[in-house]
């Protein structure tokens, strides 16, 4: 069986390593050309968390020959009107592309290999990029009951799934669902959420919770994520340690206080992280905000459902990309305070 990572920037290299590791062979496939000499020359090498280097083998794109089995996608969604059509020559009848980028890339990726070869899923913990050859592991994995949610698109259990499954748990135990896009509203929390204001507050998630301002816009950038899930016709899964996401409808003070508190535990693990949005603004990158954030506005629109907060984070990341703002904690002030229904900067 032929599989590779398409993608391998710092969540794709520590994916790749540990599969490596414990007996799976794939092939790293990324652009960055640098990269992949290192990856080629020294081995990847995963720090942070833990720490070990192992030998792979590493090709840029205009490299691929022959058919892949299974490709784990995991490339930005930026990248995917690129990267997908030169992905099609090496895709069998029977190849299966398991996308796991931020967001709700399904649809988006079917378009183009076919719903019968697209499969995805939503990782559970984090990683950045430090060097070529070099990743970081930025999430304490041991706390973790399992690494990914997988799954169909139409939320059938197939031999296919199961068996992405199996390759998977060489890295950590990965859950298969039955409800495929309701995960991926599960992870969008994080994503729009505390990697937005990462980004639009040019900060680590540590700091984020640190700012009695940044922590209040989280929770209220959680209640419309909510608010969109639920008229899409989904329902939240449980976002950490079996707790329902009920806290994210904001009805009260005290809904509001135990949202703090279970972001706040969410992110005690790493605290020192990066979201993958600010990393790209410091490498002056376009980033997803528009397929994450931007995914929850044009569901807000769709249904007409207010949501400034997600909008302003969209409006402060591209004017980032634009060098019209710095990234800085004062992006603050263009949400504006009117907006907040308690005074509750902070959680009591």
């Amino acid at each position: 069986m032929r599989i590779a990572i398409l993608g391998c920037g710092a969540m794709g290299t520590v994916l790749g390593a540990f599969l490596t590791k414990n007996g799976i062979s794939v092939d790293f496939i990324d652009t960055y050309e640098e990269h992949i000499k290192e990856l080629n020359k020294n081995g990847a090498h995963i720090i942070g968390k833990t720490d070990f280097t192992v030998p792979v083998k590493a090709i840029t794109p205009n490299q691929m020959e022959g058919i892949y089995d299974i490709v784990f996608l995991f490339t930005k969604q930026t990248a995917n009107k690129d990267t997908l059509p030169k992905l099609l020559p090496h895709l069998g009848e029977n190849s299966t592309v398991c996308t796991l980028q931020n967001g709700v890339p399904e649809p988006f990726v079917a378009k183009y290999v076919g719903e019968s070869r697209t499969v995805g899923g939503a990782v559970l913990w984090s990683a950045t990029f430090s060097a070529p050859g070099v990743s970081e592991l930025t999430q304490d994995v041991s706390n973790l009951d399992h690494f990914f949610d997988i799954g169909e698109i139409n939320g059938k259990i197939t031999y296919r799934i199961q068996k992405i499954a199996e390759i998977l748990n060489h890295m950590g135990a990965a859950s298969i669902s039955t409800n495929l896009m309701a995960s991926r509203w599960g992870k969008l929390v994080n994503n729009a959420c505390v990697s937005g204001m990462s980004a639009a507050c040019g900060c680590t998630f540590g700091e984020v919770f640190q700012n009695e301002k940044a922590r209040a816009c989280v929770s209220y950038l959680g209640r419309e994520v909510k608010v969109c899930c639920e008229a899409e016709g989904y329902e939240l899964p449980p976002l950490v340690l079996g707790l329902s996401p009920a806290s994210l409808s904001l009805k009260n003070q005290e809904q509001f206080n135990e949202n703090q508190q279970m972001f706040i535990y969410m992110y005690s693990f790493a605290p020192g992280a990066k979201a993958s949005m600010l990393q790209d603004l410091e490498k002056g990158k376009v980033t997803e905000v528009e397929m994450i954030n931007g995914y929850i506005s044009e569901i807000g629109r769709k249904h007409g459902i207010p949501t400034p907060f997600n909008d302003t984070v969209i409006e402060i990341v591209k004017k980032i990309e634009n060098k019209e703002l710095p990234l800085s904690m004062s992006n603050l002030k263009y949400f504006n305070d009117d907006w907040f229904t308690y005074n509750m900067y902070k959680a009591r």
